[in-house]
């Protein structure tokens, strides 16, 4: 199974914020033995939101979407997902409890009366609006949830904040929650060697070869300016541990049969 990302903000692209979330996805789904396959970056566009919503919902992916499910004018997520699934929004029962009770603790906090009438609280409910049929992600940070659809091709789509200290807590309880059965903690291994002097045609039948006898894949990773090996080359092969051992010893072979300059080796599990 593919796990994607939808990272959604103008903010993003213009570079007023960097962003997190690609990396710790990264390092989430790698501590449980998985891979991201694809990110997508789009800005506060509600038609391309839509559009890459779309997508998801067609891939028959788990995608997770980060941004835009406030209830501000430039927050438009909800209202695409509910379009790209040609479905109406409406008020999720458990959203609505969870956000007045948010709003009564935070009258609280505050020594103040709760009026869940007040028009600003009324406002609030608005970001428990969801597509027909959505089911809520709890939130540990301040209780107002997202949400998850899938769509008619299979794609699941898990809808969490911009804000990483409340959408990174959601991401990690819905893989532990729903995926815990394609953990595969131990079952990916990559090993590499620093190669100097030698150009990447040169090395190319050589990674094919190895492609063609192992189920691995095998990658090149030039630089030219490396601080500590200045022009080099990172040659290595990743895959189930077993099957990258014996691919990378006919990886180093080929290379001294080449008569490479190798430098240090690198293993990453």
């Amino acid at each position: 199974m593919n796990f994607g990302l939808v990272i959604i903000g103008d903010e993003i692209l213009s570079g007023k914020r960097a962003d997190k979330h690609l990396a710790k996805a990264i390092e989430l789904l790698g501590a449980r033995g998985l891979q991201v396959a694809y990110a997508d970056y789009v800005g506060d566009a509600p038609e391309r939101i839509t559009a890459t919503l779309q997508r998801a919902f067609a891939s028959g992916d788990v995608v997770f979407s980060f941004g835009g499910i406030g209830a501000t004018p430039d927050d438009h997520t909800r209202q695409c997902a509910a379009k790209a699934l040609g479905r109406e929004l409406a008020l999720h029962p458990q959203a609505q409890a969870l956000i007045l009770e948010r709003m009564a603790d935070i009258a609280r906090e505050q020594g103040l009366p709760y009026e869940p009438n007040r028009s600003d609280n009324l406002h609030r409910l608005n970001m428990g609006t969801f597509p027909v049929g959505a089911e809520i992600i709890p939130n540990p940070y301040n209780k107002i949830p997202g949400f998850s659809c899938t769509g008619a091709g299979g794609g699941r789509v898990y809808f969490v904040p911009g804000f990483p200290v409340m959408a990174w807590p959601m991401v990690e309880w819905v893989l532990d929650t729903h995926y815990a059965h394609l953990f595969a903690r131990g079952a990916w291994a990559e090993q590499s060697v620093i190669v100097f002097g030698a150009m990447e045609s040169t090395l190319t039948p050589l990674m094919e070869e190895i492609e063609r006898q192992y189920a691995v894949k095998v990658f090149s990773l030039p630089s030219v300016d490396h601080p500590e090996y200045g022009r080099h080359i990172e040659l290595g092969v990743k895959g189930l541990p077993a099957q990258v051992a014996q691919a990378y010893g006919v990886l180093r072979q080929g290379l001294v049969a080449l008569q490479a300059s190798l430098g240090p080796e690198l293993v990453r599990s």
